[in-house]
């Protein structure tokens, strides 16, 4: 389906997102990690969790549901293990802390984990498993998020998206919904007037599987795999929520609910490739491996062997060339929210995309 965009270059779209933050009272350190997370999942093509989420991010500040001023704080630290308590903060500001933090712990132990309580949305995952592997770490980062998923066999949303990132020095990077797709893909789609998703994606209330996209607003995402889905689910909050002594289920809020805060946790796990091998040998391993997986004669229908991260990877590349195509609704969106912010806006040019 053909429909209207317009092209933003990341950095001009980076800077004026970085000034719509700001005008909401978040200090500009601050705001820039904001910007710079969203726009960075635009960038690899990854829209559901880019700057359409401004206007609720703001929106969230400005209603004093999330403490725009506060960094969070360590709960407790020792050796390799640290609980961080957000304090409420910017999901952003608290996942910047942990992974410093886990970086840290992980260069002294070889290993880390650092598991945050009372926090809020992160954005996408791979943002955070890219500051371990860039140092030369494998990182390993999940989150729970609002109860929007129901257990198998169940009709009542009782699990999130609950998304899983691996990110290791060399060209492999998963970051993965443990639903069939992030919810927030539906929303994108449901702001856009789109009437019909994709058989999968989600249930009615009763747990019917349903490709209305109304009636997948009032009901549940699908997990993925079926059972199997629901079980990493079920890991992801028990290493987050439950270990680190945070809100679960149902006691969890979200970015679009306002009767709550979201009180999010999020874990992050840094494993020094160093203690088991030099960087760049195993750099040249995950690439030999890599190889392997792509020799593989394509399948019937398939040009060639893709791996995580490669379609990614790509769509950066194409978009920090050509801009950053952002939906009409999108953009007119992020137009109120800095009109009345008194922000100007970028130039941006009018497309069409297919």
């Amino acid at each position: 389906m053909a429909g209207e965009t317009v092209l933003v270059q990341a950095e001009r779209l980076a800077g004026f997102s970085r000034r719509m933050v700001e005008a909401a009272g978040v200090e500009p350190g601050k705001a820039k990690l904001v910007a710079d997370c969203l726009v960075h999942a635009n960038l690899r093509g990854v829209d559901s969790h880019g700057v359409q989420l401004l206007p609720v991010y703001i929106e969230r500040i400005e209603a004093g549901e999330v403490d725009a001023q506060a960094d969070g704080h360590v709960v407790s630290e020792n050796g390799a293990i640290m609980l961080y308590d957000g304090e409420n903060a910017i999901g952003q500001v608290v996942s910047d802390a942990c992974c410093v933090h886990a970086i840290r712990l992980a260069r002294r132990h070889g290993l880390s984990m650092v598991v945050a309580r009372e926090s809020n949305h992160f954005g996408a995952a791979a943002f955070w498993g890219e500051r371990f592997s860039r140092v030369g770490m494998i990182g390993i980062v999940m989150c729970n998020a609002s109860p929007i998923v129901a257990p198998w066999q169940g009709r009542e949303p009782r699990l999130a998206t609950n998304p899983i990132c691996v990110a290791v020095p060399g060209p492999w990077l998963l970051d993965m919904a443990t639903t069939t797709v992030a919810a927030n893909k539906l929303y994108k789609l449901a702001a856009a007037g789109e009437k019909t998703i994709p058989a999968g994606w989600a249930m009615d209330k009763n747990g019917v599987p349903t490709t209305s996209t109304e009636e997948a607003l009032r009901g549940m995402m699908a997990p993925l795999g079926g059972y199997k889905g629901s079980g990493l689910e079920v890991m992801v909050e028990i290493l987050c929520a439950v270990l680190g002594g945070g809100a679960m289920s149902v006691e969890v809020g979200g970015i679009r609910m306002h009767d709550r805060p979201s009180r999010t946790s999020q874990t992050f796990i840094g494993i020094d490739v160093a203690r088991f091998m030099p960087v760049e040998e195993f750099t040249a391993r995950v690439e030999k491996l890599v190889g392997l997986l792509k020799s593989s004669a394509p399948a019937q229908g398939y040009d060639e062997v893709l791996v995580a991260g490669d379609p990614e990877w790509r769509m950066e590349a194409r978009r920090r060339k050509e801009g950053i195509p952002i939906e009409a609704a999108t953009w007119q969106d992020l137009l109120n929210t800095a009109a009345r912010l008194a922000v100007e806006a970028p130039p941006a040019q009018k497309s069409t995309t297919a």
